[in-house]
């Protein structure tokens, strides 16, 4: 595949989507319709229903494995439909969340382990792995404040979960981060969401000029 795949990835409240909404129409317009953006889980008729499922606060009975599952199934769907096309057209894809997230969330946050959850994620996505990752780092404290402050009305299944199991998921990050050097950038999502752009734009025109090119 000729394409690039970026994904943006962060706990709860540092402000991916945000940033990925203010990105997007800065690289779109230089890129010259050689780029979307998605989401994760989501992105495409299936799996925004199974996004549904996920995180509807309603569904506290659900079991850790079927989350997990669910997660894999949603994250085949938007492959097959959206990711892959797009990077079999040269295009670059901008995702908000990837694998990475369910390793962190279900793996660790739900404390399945790492290695089973990247287990089911390797069947769904027969070992497709971004090229490049921008993590959005928080303290855990601060992310759940902002998610108060902001969604107070609209907060989902995952982040009603307690200081404890967000802690769990940033570690897991954490541990992803230094584990593949080559593959993520840290960037710092306690400032201003402006100068997380600035960086997160900074970096993708640094790491991939020729993209841009005529």
């Amino acid at each position: 595949m000729s394409g690039l795949f970026i994904t943006i990835e962060g706990p709860d409240g540092a402000g991916k989507t945000t940033a990925l909404n203010e990105l997007f129409p800065r690289l779109e317009k230089e890129a010259k319709g050689k780029i979307i953006a998605t989401r994760e889980p989501g992105g495409v008729k299936i799996a925004e229903k199974i996004r549904q499922l996920i995180l509807d606060p309603n569904h506290q009975e659900m079991d850790v494995r079927t989350e997990a599952l669910l997660y894999a199934a949603a994250r085949r769907q938007h492959l097959v439909e959206v990711i892959i096309p797009a990077l079999e057209a040269g295009k670059m894809v901008l995702c908000d969340r990837f694998v990475d997230s369910s390793l962190a969330y279900q793996g660790a946050g739900r404390r399945i382990g790492m290695d089973s959850v990247a287990m089911i994620n390797e069947f769904a996505t027969e070992g497709l792995q971004p090229d490049f990752t921008l993590y959005l780092d928080i303290d855990s404290d601060e992310g759940l404040r902002r998610i108060q402050r902001s969604r107070k009305a609209s907060i989902d299944r995952l982040e009603t979960e307690g200081l404890e199991f967000h802690q769990r998921v940033r570690h897991a990050y954490l541990k992803l981060v230094e584990k593949q050097p080559e593959r993520f950038l840290l960037i710092h999502a306690n400032q201003d969401v402006q100068e997380v752009v600035n960086e997160c734009y900074t970096a993708i025109k640094t790491k991939y000029p020729l993209f841009f090119e005529e």
